[in-house]
C-alpha cells in the first residue's frame, strides 16, 4: 500500500510537562526526519492573537471560532510570529478563546488534519503537546513521553527566562511549575498522562544531544517497523 496514497503518514506524537524538552526534541526530530513539526501548544495563542488583531475580543465565540478554523498551517509551522505568540498579550487571549467549546473542536480537527495531510508535502508528522499520543493521534507510529524531575524543569524554565531578560525567581518558578503540574494531572478533560504504548523517556539526566539520540533510535525503530 502507498501510504501518501492512502493519506496515511508516519506520526511521532510527543508528550510531557512543561519544561521536559519536548519541544527541542520535536524540533530536532522533524528536521532529522524530514517530517512537518507542530508546536500544538502554540495553537491556542495563535487563534487568539488572530481575534485581537482582527480588531475583535477574544471572549467573541464566533470570532474565536473563525479564527481557529481559518488558521493555516504552513503559517503556523514557519513561526512567522513566534515571539509574539509567546507575549502575555498572546498568553492572555490563548486563555480566553480556550474556554471556547467549538475552539477545541477546531483545533482538534486542525491537528488531525495536519497528520493525515502534513504541509509542504512532508513525509510524515511530528506534533508536541499534552495530549498527543492519547486524544489528537491514537494511532501515532511512535509515541514518546518526555520528562523530567520538577526541579530539573524549573531550572531550565528560569535559565530561559533570565535570557530573555524576566525578571524571575527560581523559588517562584518550581512553584508555579508544580501547580501547573498538578492542574495538567488531574483535569477532567485530556490529562497530561503518556498514552499506554507511550515509550517515557527521562531527561533528568540528559543533555540536549543525548535525549535526541535516545529519541531518534526508539523513533527510527517504530518507523522502520510501522509499530
Amino acid at each position: 500500500m502507498d501510504n501518501k496514497e492512502e493519506g496515511l503518514y508516519p506520526v511521532i506524537a510527543i508528550d510531557g510537562p512543561s519544561a521536559s524538552g519536548k519541544g527541542t526534541l520535536a524540533r530536532r526530530l522533524a528536521e532529522h526526519f524530514g517530517f512537518a513539526w507542530l508546536d500544538t501548544g502554540l495553537l491556542y495563542r495563535a487563534v487568539g492573537l488572530a481575534v485581537l488583531r482582527a480588531g475583535k475580543d477574544p471572549s467573541d465565540a464566533a470570532a474565536a471560532q473563525a479564527a481557529a478554523e481559518a488558521l493555516d498551517p504552513v503559517a503556523v509551522t514557519k513561526g512567522v510570529d513566534r515571539e509574539a505568540l509567546r507575549s502575555d498579550e498572546a498568553s492572555m487571549a490563548a486563555s480566553k478563546v480556550a474556554a471556547i467549546p467549538a475552539v477545541r473542536a477546531a483545533l482538534l480537527k486542525f491537528q488531525r488534519d495536519f497528520c493525515l495531510t502534513p504541509p509542504e508535502g512532508k513525509k510524515g508528522a511530528v506534533l508536541d503537546g499534552r495530549d498527543i499520543g492519547t486524544v489528537v493521534a491514537p494511532d501515532a507510529t511512535v509515541k514518546l513521553f518526555i520528562t523530567a524531575g520538577a526541579e530539573t524543569r524549573a531550572a531550565r524554565r528560569f535559565k530561559e527566562l533570565q535570557e530573555r531578560g524576566q525578571d524571575a525567581t527560581y523559588a517562584a518558578v518550581l512553584a508555579d511549575m508544580q501547580a501547573r503540574d498538578a492542574r495538567d494531572a488531574e483535569r477532567a478533560l485530556a490529562p497530561t498522562k503518556p498514552a499506554r504504548d507511550a515509550v517515557i523517556v527521562d531527561t533528568t539526566s540528559l543533555d540536549a544531544d543525548q535525549a535526541f539520540e535516545a529519541c531518534v533510535g526508539i523513533a527510527s525503530k517504530a518507523l522502520a517497523t510501522g509499530a
